[in-house]
């Protein structure tokens, strides 16, 4: 498969600059280890998932360390939680060294808990999610962002197959204690039944069987994980009563569609899934355009008791993105009223904007309405990611 670059890559640069070691988290698959290896090509590289290597790692760590020369790359880090309390005590030898050890690791949460004990004030901390439709043009609503299904289509459903199991069976089962996987399954079908809707544990937890804490430690390990998003709810003062539940989206829109059942662009277009799969696509793109700028994932949606409703709020670069989404391939100016009223409700340095799908050979459609901008989705990325 080609390189494709990556938008983060010069923040990951930046950060090896100035930290004697960088933390790169994500989801499995997304190509961490390959843009770190591309990025510092002289750097050893380790791979902590392979049981050999692994056992080394955790049964004699001082020596391990010892035995390599840095740069290193340590892949899949939280596989050899023994480590981090030795790396700290070899940083601490030369504290000035900066980007010597490059860390990957997809588990995030038992991963961030070893760097908050050992590593706090010498490492950087990054995250990696699949391709950006700004990365690659290859990435649609059907195909999502994983790396492997966007360079192999044809393979989508077997890879997604594939993943979707060893993801279960590594991951989920490495943080919880998940005896009946058929059941997780169901869990996943059902969470993308529920995509971009607002999120109801108990509702959730009801046709599963299963205790509401119970369902809620199983979604936060997809949360932190970088398989679901979990869009809160928007809580400046607007002089409204405000509803106060987040909404949840699976966080690659392939995965939805293979969830779904949807396996063409032509089911997709019949679906009616096809509006919240374009919305969590915009939301996902959002929260990727955050994470390549080095800053925390932080989007939001509006909606008041009253049924007044925004999807999207987001501070980019800057200056806060007011989106609603449209799957049609038309935008008319009533679609935008609902962003034009909330933009003039807004302080601040605010752009608002209704995304829609690109059609063939259509006119470029610009403002809709008075500080409103009509934008397709492709072009809607390309301004998130403008630098």
């Amino acid at each position: 498969m080609q390189f494709v670059p990556r938008l983060i890559a010069p923040q990951i640069l930046r950060a090896a600059r100035g930290f004697p070691a960088i933390v790169l988290t994500g989801p499995r698959r997304a190509g961490k280890t390959a843009l770190l290896r591309r990025l510092f090509p002289r750097a050893a590289y380790v791979a902590l998932d392979a049981p050999d290597v692994r056992e080394r790692a955790n049964a004699d760590p001082r020596s391990f360390l010892e035995s390599l020369a840095p740069p290193a790359i340590l892949d899949e880090i939280q596989n050899a939680p023994a480590l981090f309390a030795f790396l700290k005590e070899v940083i601490d030898r030369a504290p000035r060294r900066t980007g010597q050890w490059l860390l990957s690791g997809s588990q995030e949460a038992p991963l961030m808990q070893h760097v908050t004990e050992s590593l706090a004030g010498r490492v950087a901390v990054l995250g990696l999610w699949p391709f950006s439709r700004a990365e690659s043009p290859r990435v649609d609503l059907l195909r999502g962002g994983f790396p492997e299904v966007v360079a192999r289509p044809s393979l989508r459903g077997v890879w997604f197959s594939s993943y979707v199991q060893t993801y279960l069976e590594r991951d989920v089962r490495a943080v919880l204690n998940v005896r009946d996987l058929g059941l997780f399954r169901r869990f996943l079908g059902l969470l993308a039944a529920r995509h971009g809707q607002i999120l109801n544990r108990t509702d959730l937890a009801g046709p599963l069987g299963l205790s509401v804490p119970a369902l809620g430690a199983w979604l936060h390990v997809l949360e932190v994980t970088g398989h679901v998003l979990i869009v809160p709810p928007y809580f400046q003062n607007v002089g409204k009563r405000l509803l106060k539940s987040p909404k949840v989206y699976l966080a690659d829109s392939g995965l939805v569609c293979h969830l779904l059942g949807i396996t063409t662009a032509n089911e997709l277009e019949r679906s009616p899934f096809l509006g919240v799969v374009a919305e969590g696509f915009v939301a996902t793109e959002i929260a990727k355009a955050q994470m390549n700028r080095g800053v925390r994932r932080e989007v939001y949606f509006f909606r008041d008791q009253q049924g007044f409703e925004v999807d999207f709020l987001a501070p980019v670069a800057g200056t806060t993105w007011i989106v609603e989404v449209k799957a049609s391939r038309t935008v008319m100016p009533r679609d935008a009223r609902s962003v034009a009223q909330l933009r003039r409700r807004l302080t601040g340095n605010r752009r608002a904007a209704v995304a829609f799908r690109a059609a063939r050979n259509a006119v470029a459609t610009g403002a809709i309405a008075p500080g409103v901008e009509a934008l397709t989705m492709e072009r809607l990325i390309e301004r998130l990611n403008d630098r």
